[in-house]
């Protein structure tokens, strides 16, 4: 399979502190690809270069062959690229409905367009993936007045909704009651299978990733330390010192 996303020796800074030193790797379209590491270990900074939240300083960052690491994370978001972050950012006061419609790039970008009436294929879109992500019961309740766990499933409905070609994933069963965990687990791999949206997931609980990548990424104090398929990594010792902090 090509590549949808490539990071190419990216290294970022922060003051005297090396975050990622001369990181590499690639995303293979149609793909669920994890990134894991410990504590520290600059897996969200990578994240945040990627989506263009601070810039580089040196290397390259490529989604579908548009060099990113000059761009704005709107610039980014239309050409299909998106994340979600540990703590979901959604708009409490506002129900589930009405946060999947202002979700959409082009109203995000006029705050006065979020007062008008949206067109009915709109709502139905929106209710038809609270649907898929089993919160169409609850799709009038204020988005505050959810779980935690309900509360990510509706960032992650809210990131389908502008079709994103990739979403990169920081720790979606972060905090969430294992019992909505498998649920959660499906609906990703659904979104795989089923709208073809390649994943790239940031997770610390080894069972999940194990269950849900086809591939892991491995970083250690900023650098790549090891990647290669599920069963390899979780068997290599590198990455099992590095997680009991003997590396």
């Amino acid at each position: 399979m090509s590549a949808i996303l490539e990071v190419e020796n990216v290294t970022k800074t922060f003051g005297g502190v090396i975050a990622n030193n001369n990181v590499s790797l690639s995303v293979p379209q149609g793909s669920i690809i994890g990134l894991i590491g410990p504590n520290g270990s600059g897996k969200t900074t990578l994240f945040n270069s990627i989506v263009g939240y601070h810039p580089i300083d040196s290397g390259a960052v490529r989604f579908q062959g548009a060099e990113l690491s000059r761009m704005r994370t709107p610039q980014i978001a239309r050409l299909g690229l998106l994340r979600t972050f540990q703590q979901t950012r959604i708009f409490g006061k506002m129900n589930c409905v009405q946060n999947m419609q202002i979700s959409l790039p082009h109203v995000n970008d006029n705050f006065a367009t979020m007062l008008r009436k949206f067109p009915p294929e709109v709502t139905e879109r929106a209710e038809n993936l609270l649907e898929f992500v089993g919160l169409y019961p609850k799709r009038h309740l204020r988005a505050a007045d959810l779980s935690f766990g309900q509360q990510k499933l509706l960032e992650f409905a809210m990131a389908l909704m502008n079709e994103p070609a990739a979403l990169l994933l920081d720790e979606p069963t972060a905090g969430i009651n294992p019992t909505l965990i498998n649920g959660l687990i499906d609906r990703l791999k659904r979104a795989n299978a089923e709208f073809g949206i390649t994943l790239f997931v940031i997770e610390h609980n080894m069972r999940v990733i194990m269950n849900l990548a086809q591939h892991i990424y491995c970083l250690a104090h900023g650098e790549l330390l090891a990647d290669g398929p599920p069963e390899e990594i979780q068997n290599d010792r590198r990455v099992i010192d590095a997680y009991l902090g003997a590396h």
